[in-house]
């Protein structure tokens, strides 16, 4: 079997199940990271997840082989990101991403023996960060979680957002600056 993401993408077109399972396998982890960080919760990640699959299985057709298929794949599930928050909202259950009871490792402070006051500060600056994030436009968290935590290049991310370059980066810089006013009294009272 092909290795590389169009070889498979041609196959899945042509019915072969294998081909778009390891497709599924390939991309899983780095979409449910996205997810998580875009919904703040492990549950609606998981759904993310799957109804992206889904989404890009029933789609698969339409995707441009000139593009990457991890790029497509992102848009799509930022896609359902997006819309799982707005719903919730909708709803009026925008639950904090604290009260998932799942803890984000990648949120807490690095420590071999925390001592007490680490651990509270470390719950503290998680929440901070959780709420935070949820004061983010769409447009704005998606673009910093694309650049911060998934690691892509602003050319990466203008492409799953759908637009130019310079409006990505803008993106970006906008959620650092909220994000640093929504943390600063932390890192004042840190000092």
């Amino acid at each position: 079997m092909e290795c590389n993401d169009l070889g498979l993408v041609t196959k899945a077109r042509t019915g072969d199940t294998d081909a778009f399972r390891v497709l599924v396998e390939r991309h899983s982890r780095p979409l449910f990271r996205l997810a998580f960080r875009m919904t703040g919760n492990q549950q609606d990640a998981e759904d993310v997840v799957q109804d992206s699959f889904l989404r890009a299985y029933k789609q698969l057709a339409r995707f441009d082989e000139r593009a990457s298929f991890g790029t497509w794949l992102y848009r799509i599930a930022v896609n359902c990101s997006l819309d799982l928050v707005r719903s919730r909202k909708r709803r009026n259950e925008l639950a904090a991403p604290a009260d998932s009871g799942v803890d984000d490792p990648t949120l807490a402070l690095p420590s071999h023996e925390p001592g007490p006051d680490r651990i509270a500060m470390s719950g503290e600056v998680r929440d901070r960060v959780a709420e935070a994030m949820t004061e983010l436009s769409p447009s704005e968290r998606t673009a910093f979680v694309l650049r911060h935590f998934e690691g892509m290049c602003i050319d990466d991310v203008s492409r799953v957002l759908g637009c130019q370059p310079g409006a990505a980066k803008h993106s970006v810089f906008r959620a650092v600056q909220k994000l640093r006013r929504a943390l600063e009294p932390l890192v004042s009272t840190a000092r």
